[in-house]
């Protein structure tokens, strides 16, 4: 039954015939052929043009990135007490919402066939846990980026 069902669908991929076809004149390339090779180095034109936009995109974005990182690494090194405090609370955080999920996920695990049927209750559901998560996923993410450990490779020493 298999057999019959994959001889009726047509084939996943198509042949292409890429060798040169006999010359039909003196002139060489026929106008078909002409209009294709056009249409092909116009192709390879835009891709060109879009491969250039996307190396410009990357290096504006690593050059933000990198800005950012040592604009960080300066504020770590000028306030070491409170990124160490920071780092205290975003594992005291990461604890709560590990708390959060285990009563989230209870909750749905619970009450499936409710969320599922009915739109009041799941309404209700993400009125109760969405904004609450969504907080503390944001101020747990804070804390992360203001607590993590920074290389300082380019940061200038900082003296107190």
């Amino acid at each position: 039954m298999s057999q019959n069902q994959s001889n009726s669908r047509p084939p996943l991929f198509s042949q292409i015939d890429v060798a040169q076809p006999a010359f039909s004149g003196s002139h060489g390339i026929s106008g078909d052929e002409d209009e294709q090779t056009r249409l092909l180095r116009s192709l390879l034109i835009g891709q060109d043009r879009q491969n250039e936009l996307m190396e410009e995109l990357i290096n504006q974005l690593g050059t933000t990135q990198k800005q950012r990182a040592n604009e960080l690494g300066q504020w770590k090194q000028a306030n070491p007490h409170l990124a160490k405090r920071c780092r205290a609370a975003a594992e005291a955080l990461g604890k709560i919402q590990t708390e959060f999920l285990e009563s989230l996920t209870g909750e749905i695990n619970d009450n499936f066939d409710t969320l599922i049927d009915g739109e009041f209750m799941l309404n209700e559901f993400v009125d109760r846990f969405g904004p609450r998560m969504a907080h503390l996923n944001g101020l747990l993410q804070v804390l992360s980026q203001l607590s993590a450990v920074h290389n300082p490779t380019n940061a200038p020493n900082s003296s107190q």
